[in-house]
């Protein structure tokens, strides 16, 4: 599949700021949107532009067929935020910038890190994964995004990350299911493969009682950086960006310009 990437803009800035000195780059989980970070410009240094970015098939980009494949979905991002660096418009990468992605977000922005270094030399100056296993373990779990609608809809409902309400709105789910199979298929189709480490520091936050992603498999996020490595640990399940939003954000600024 390829998406007609100059047809609409990967971008959301919740609060255009065009006086910061640095742009974080906000990466969904798997079902997620833009709108995630809608208020993270409230919280973050005034220096810093939340620049979420809005995977097709959600948000403004509900239209546009969803990605099922990691390598598919990272190429088309890096040309659409790459293919941006000389407009006068919106110049997305002529500054310095980072990535936050939560669980599926923290491994497209790992892949992308390493895409935009191999394919354009250019790089984050941080990298913060957040809620994700590190790329070179593989999830023991079987994989669920080919499994029937009933039986998909029930494992998703397992992971408290859709409202009830949602899940039991016929409507909703007819739109939603294609894209959370898609997003399921991203990850439980990706391979892993060796390459130089990156030399940006990375970051990683935790959920204390996330039963998916534990601290030792969030410790060895430290093996993918020659950089500094830091792991914060916070209360919450998988879905603590929600639940300690503050105390995530107030983590995220220490390491972010003022």
């Amino acid at each position: 599949m390829k998406t007609n990437i100059s047809s609409y803009n990967w971008v959301i800035r919740p609060r255009p700021n065009p006086q910061a000195h640095l742009r974080l780059f906000c990466f969904p989980y798997a079902g997620g949107s833009s709108f995630i970070y809608r208020t993270w410009p409230d919280s973050l240094p005034t220096s810093v532009e939340v620049c979420a970015v809005e995977l097709p098939g959600r948000g403004k980009q509900i239209m546009l067929p969803p990605y099922s494949r990691m390598e598919q979905l990272v190429d088309a991002i890096a040309e659409g935020l790459s293919s941006l660096i000389a407009t006068v418009i919106h110049p997305y990468l002529d500054q310095p910038f980072a990535f936050f992605g939560h669980s599926m977000g923290g491994l497209v922005s790992f892949e992308l890190a390493r895409l935009l270094r191999k394919k354009y030399d250019i790089s984050p100056v941080h990298l913060f994964i957040s809620g994700r296993r590190p790329p070179h373990i593989s999830d023991p779990k079987p994989p669920i995004h080919n499994l029937p609608e009933p039986n998909f809809i029930e494992e998703i409902r397992h992971f408290n990350g859709t409202p009830p309400a949602v899940l039991e709105n016929a409507e909703l789910m007819e739109l939603f299911v294609p894209v959370l199979r898609a997003d399921f298929a991203v990850l439980e189709t990706y391979i892993y493969h060796p390459e130089p480490l990156l030399d940006c520091p990375i970051t990683v936050f935790g959920g204390l009682q996330d039963a998916r992603v534990d601290c030792d498999l969030l410790q060895a996020w430290q093996e993918h950086t020659n950089a500094d490595f830091n792991l914060h640990i916070l209360p919450g399940d998988h879905f603590f960006l929600h639940s300690a939003q503050s105390l995530l954000l107030e983590q995220l600024a220490k390491y972010l310009p003022h």
